[in-house]
């Protein structure tokens, strides 16, 4: 996905957004600026020094007065070089402090945006935003902003100096200068284009990369390998098309800002010798104005740059803030509530939910759940696909609000918790299991911030989720437990996976369990182990359970029927075969897919190793 914003704003007053970040380094920039502008200052008198040694020592042939005339111009070429190494001494640490907030921030408004926000938003988008975009910004205010400032005023400075030599040098130099800016100006306007096509087409790289290293299996097992490169190719070569426009953009500014000095330099000789032929103007001052006219001209070329610098860090600004700017409506209460000693009674009254993406003519996705679960008891929710049962179990949690209606914990609203409480007191296992570059330690006590996971108490709520897991394969990893498993956990089997985050699940120890299918990916003996132990955990703590076998029907007290958005049945399993028609249905259909399964020999992806490793 790439967005722009709908609003636009000036260069000045977006740039302007980054100032609370840079406030704090406010001082240690200007010092830098500071130290910038005394080597520019340094620069232009270089000349005024020249002056006086071409009309006076070297004229009168006064060989002590030319030798320390040029003792002069070295000490002025040493304190230029001392403050350009007190610029980059001045600037580099705080610039670099004010990326690191910047980043934070942006991490830390990722973490808070709702699952929405994820859905909509390409990975390679949000990575390229926070490494590559922030990073301009930190290069751009150590370096493009200071110069920017101290070149133009550089320029302006020794433009008015230029008149004191002679009015008619300095009017030809600065009328004949005057297309720069007209050029300047057309190019931010097209380069401006350019920078955040380029920008936005390299998020989609990103993602393109992230999507093929992360289904490189699935690549390989069909042979697609060939069809992603050419997508692949499709997408390298927009983006270098991009980079050619801005490359010739810059290129056409590049090179009036070669020709208009050169143009200039040029009439200003003829004028130049002319005067100095009529007496108007001495050798040294003819002399003097080429040097300062020469010291003009890297301020002048650098505008290019500094101008191509400067819409790049605009860009990059804009789209950082198109995500600091996302509106997050899953907060926590300005009064929240708290339950101090959870009881576990789960309740959905009338919740209706509609992504927001729906279409207006589209019905309720959940359209009027009716569900209470009562302290300790374990609830299977079951239903055909497509009926709302892993959407339902995501509102209890807040990943999504409801539209209408209410999810209650305890009869408090949990949108009346903080959102850290609620999640403390009701925890959730993914059929799509996500583990993290981290070892099995940290992954599976990833929700008990309030132990030392290092801590004897750790090792024995860590020891107890992994047997009621049945994940004791990690004792044979290469490190056991601490094992580091790799990005999303992909060293493991599905399985594996799966189990070390029922494990998570178990761990934080929570009033409330919600279980979406956790057991999918294993073999039936270990299905059944870990059910057996499951039972312990689920006869203090309430659970709601989605079930896509028979067997995890089993696990529960009560089961309930979801079919079109709406609870249509609540009961034992055996009460609901005699009375729901559309249970005996569901059942069928889920015992059917599991024989066909079994009589495939239908082994998950990894199932091999994992099989060996229970034996």
């Amino acid at each position: 996905m790439t967005t722009q914003s709908p609003l636009r704003l000036s260069t000045p007053r977006a740039l302007a957004r980054i100032i609370p970040f840079a406030r704090p380094a406010f001082g240690r920039l200007i010092a830098g600026m500071g130290a910038a502008f005394g080597a520019a200052l340094v620069s232009l008198l270089i000349p005024l020094v020249l002056q006086a040694a071409v009309d006076g020592p070297m004229a009168s042939g006064d060989v002590g007065l030319i030798v320390w005339a040029s003792v002069g111009v070295l000490a002025l070429g040493v304190l230029e070089a001392l403050f350009v190494y007190l610029r980059r001494a001045f600037v580099l640490t705080p610039a670099t402090r004010v990326e690191y907030d910047m980043r934070m921030t942006f991490y830390k408004r990722l973490q808070r945006l709702p699952v929405s926000f994820h859905d909509k938003w390409q990975s390679g988008q949000l990575l390229s935003r926070m490494m590559q975009d922030i990073n301009l910004i930190r290069r751009w205010l150590a370096f493009g902003l200071i110069l920017l400032v101290v070149n133009v005023l550089t320029i302006i400075i020794g433009a008015f100096l230029l008149f004191r030599w002679h009015w008619a040098l300095g009017t030809t130099f600065i009328v004949v200068s005057i297309p720069l800016w007209f050029f300047g100006y057309r190019f931010e306007r097209r380069y401006g284009v350019l920078a955040r096509q380029s920008q936005d087409q390299a998020g989609d790289l990103a993602t393109a990369v992230e999507e093929s290293v992360h289904g490189i299996r699935v690549l390989k097992a069909f042979g697609r390998g060939k069809h992603a490169l050419q997508k692949f190719a499709r997408q390298v070569e927009s983006l270098k098309q991009t980079e050619l426009g801005k490359a010739r953009e810059v290129g056409v500014l590049w090179f009036w800002l070669e020709v208009v000095p050169m143009v200039a330099f040029a009439l200003c000789l003829l004028i130049g010798i002319w005067l100095a032929s009529t007496g108007q103007l001495t050798v040294g001052e003819l002399f003097a104005f080429f040097a300062m006219a020469t010291a003009l001209r890297w301020p002048l070329e650098s505008l290019g740059f500094l101008f191509s610098f400067l819409v790049d860090a605009r860009t990059a600004t804009d789209r950082i803030f198109e995500v600091l700017d996302e509106e997050n409506d899953i907060v926590d209460p300005e009064n929240p509530a708290t339950i101090a000693e959870p009881r576990g009674e789960l309740a959905f009254r009338g919740v209706h939910f509609r992504y927001q993406d729906a279409a207006a003519t589209e019905r309720d996705l959940l359209d009027g759940v009716d569900l209470v679960l009562e302290p300790g008891e374990t609830m299977a929710l079951v239903g055909l696909t497509g009926s709302g049962k892993t959407t339902l179990t995501t509102l209890p949690t807040r990943l999504y609000d409801v539209t209408d209606g209410a999810v209650e914990l305890d009869g408090v609203d949990v949108r009346d918790l903080r959102l850290e409480e609620l999640r403390r007191h009701i925890s959730m296992a993914f059929e799509d299991a996500t583990l993290f570059s981290a070892s099995v330690r940290e992954n599976v006590l990833l929700g008990r911030d309030d132990l030392d996971v290092r801590s004897p108490e750790a090792d024995a709520v860590l020891a107890e989720a992994l047997e009621i897991a049945q994940a004791g394969f990690v004792h044979d990893l290469p490190e056991g437990v601490d094992t580091t498993v790799g990005e999303e956990g992909l060293s493991l089997s599905g399985g594996q996976r799966q189990r070390l985050a029922l494990a998570r699940a178990v761990a934080a120890r929570p009033a409330v369990l919600v279980l979406d299918d956790p057991l999918s990916a294993l073999d039936v003996d270990t299905e059944a182990l870990v059910e057996a132990a499951l039972r312990r955990v689920l006869a203090t703590t309430t659970a709601l359970i989605i079930a896509h076998r028979p067997s995890t029907v089993a696990l529960a007290d009560r089961v309930a029927v979801l079919e079109d958005g709406r609870i249509t049945a609540v009961g034992t399993h055996h009460e609901l075969l005699r009375d729901s028609a559309h249970y005996r249905h569901v059942i069928s259909s889920l015992e059917a897919e599991e024989q066909r399964q079994k009589e495939l020999r239908y082994e998950p992806y990894g199932s091999a190793r994992e099989t060996e490793v229970n034996r």
